[in-house]
């Protein structure tokens, strides 16, 4: 097991290196830190917000929590069952996903306790060995979750985006070519992530990272209406 990165030291040394990182870290400001803690229900938050905004993440994850008693447990998932799942706002293949999981958790073959300790690569590899963890969800969960300081979660969107504003590019990079560019940001790759997602959302106006909070909705200001004029 290794140590939370720290995101403020590792920006600091970016910006030094890296125009780019100096200009967004300029631009946007230092992001507050991303790392939450570890374990099942964490993960089940990631599948949660799968190929959705932020927004519908975080309101998914709500109504999840609502219906799990205000805490998310593998014992909770398999009470729900798919019907409580897809009540909670879950596609039916994320539930079978999230059913899978908790089963591997109960069961004791998936154990977060061990996970925790273990390396990079082998976190990676146990997790995407279930259903519904590829390389995205297994890499969000190493930066967030366990604080690994040097994992790059390439085939994020957001993160093209965010790289494709930042550097002037014509098109959105691909996850290859974003690999590419991120190798002068070793081994701060999981700060250089964050602060992408940052400057991102700072420019175009919502926070783009995974495991953000639901925005809280603009409230209402009601015009007050003119007064009739008066006929003659």
């Amino acid at each position: 097991m290794t140590a939370p990165y720290d995101l403020a030291t590792d920006l600091k040394a970016l910006a030094k290196q890296c125009r780019h990182m100096a200009r967004a870290l300029k631009v946007a400001g230092m992001p507050g830190p991303r790392v939450t803690r570890p374990g099942f229900d964490a993960l089940i938050r990631i599948i949660a917000g799968q190929q959705v905004s932020t927004s519908a993440a975080a309101g998914i994850w709500a109504k999840l929590e609502k219906n799990c008693g205000g805490k998310v447990t593998p014992e909770k998932i398999l009470a729900l069952n798919e019907p409580g799942l897809r009540a909670s706002g879950f596609s039916g293949q994320k539930s079978r996903y999230a059913l899978g999981l908790a089963e591997a958790t109960v069961g004791g073959a998936l154990d977060f306790k061990k996970l925790h300790k273990a390396d990079t690569d082998t976190v990676r590899d146990t997790l995407t060995a279930y259903k519904g963890v590829g390389n995205w969800t297994a890499d969000i969960y190493l930066m967030l979750c366990m604080g690994r300081g040097d994992v790059w979660p390439a085939a994020d969107l957001a993160l093209q985006a965010g790289i494709q504003h930042l550097q002037g590019l014509k098109k959105r990079p691909t996850a290859k070519q974003i690999e590419a560019i991120a190798e002068i940001w070793r081994p701060y790759r999981s700060s250089a992530a964050v602060l992408l997602w940052h400057y991102y959302g700072a420019t175009r106006g919502a926070d783009k990272s995974p495991l953000a909070k639901k925005p809280k909705a603009k409230a209402k200001i009601k015009a007050r209406a003119k007064p009739k004029a008066k006929g003659k």
